[in-house]
């Protein structure tokens, strides 16, 4: 499992250093039908991608791009956008015959390993990891592996609410994150597969007990509403303190700690002062491993 990397974690390693190293490094790559990395540096007219594999040229055929649903065309922009990013691969050829070798790749095999190899085998609720690479309001799509991309809603991102997933994410940002839930009417037996990652962020009492009464901590302003507003501590865990003008959600802000409720699951805060954000909050990890089932934000 540990082979299947999101694409980028994979090229600077030892391990595929030596598959790229030298001619003999790429032709036991291709027996073992290993997962190798490196970044795609062209494009040809018909749509190939190619590589400079420590001096030996590298194809990969348009067809072999990326792996699709039954019945579904691979786009151009698909192709073209690979141009200077990382690409898994395993090595399906080389053709040493010609003045100089030639390696013919596939990513859409690496990609089928993958899934076949390490996604099939995860459960609902098994921890992995993961790289953000792309927005849309309602969620964060991910890298889990070869470049399979899957979604991770908004909903499911952190308890505390947040208009986009950008407000919580950065491109190419790693992350954790479990498996929500398989479709299995999609792309045939294996199904299609949702992440979750506020389960990870650790329930109310967990969160609540980094803080005490009489502090005064930095915030994000998440909702304004007429009877108040609440700021997130933790990406798990948010407070509400008194509405006041010309507050702005996004702004970072420093409130003052003056009641913790448990048995409510309630913060009340007094906010001191607003300001934009210069650093985005760390993501802290109460599990990072294993399975979580039966997720009870307590």
């Amino acid at each position: 499992m540990l082979e299947f990397f999101p694409e980028g974690d994979l090229i600077y390693t030892e391990e595929n250093e030596a598959r790229l190293g030298d001619l003999q490094g790429l032709l036991a790559a291709q027996r073992e039908e290993a997962v190798a990395e490196a970044v795609a540096l062209g494009c040809t007219r018909d749509h190939a991608l190619q590589f400079d594999l420590s001096g030996i040229l590298g194809i990969m055929p348009r067809e072999e791009v990326a792996l699709t649903e039954e019945g579904v065309a691979l786009r151009d922009i698909a192709v073209i956008t690979r141009v200077g990013k990382p690409c898994s691969f395993v090595i399906d050829r080389v053709e040493t015959g010609a003045t100089r070798p030639i390696a013919y790749l596939s990513r859409r095999k690496a990609q089928e390993k993958c899934l076949t190899e390490y996604l099939d085998t995860l459960e609902t609720g098994d921890i992995l990891p993961a790289k953000v690479t792309h927005f849309e309001p309602f969620g964060a799509f991910c890298d889990i592996g070869c470049g399979v991309i899957s979604l991770l809603s908004i909903d499911a991102i952190s308890v505390s609410r947040i208009s986009h997933p950008s407000d919580r994410f950065r491109r190419g940002e790693k992350i954790l994150c479990a498996v929500k839930s398989r479709d299995d009417r999609l792309l045939g037996r294996r199904g299609r597969i949702s992440l979750t990652h506020k389960e990870l962020l650790g329930t109310w009492s967990e969160n609540a007990a980094r803080f005490q009464v009489g502090e005064t901590v930095v915030g994000m302003i998440r909702s304004v509403e007429s009877y108040g507003i609440f700021i997130e501590l933790a990406p798990n865990l948010a407070g509400l303190a008194e509405w006041r003008e010309g507050v702005t959600v996004g702004d970072a802000c420093s409130v003052y700690i003056k009641n913790i409720i448990p048995e409510k699951k309630k913060v009340k805060l007094v906010l001191i002062d607003t300001f934009r954000p210069s650093l985005r909050p760390k993501t802290e990890y109460f599990i990072t491993e294993g399975n979580v089932r039966d997720f009870c934000y307590g």
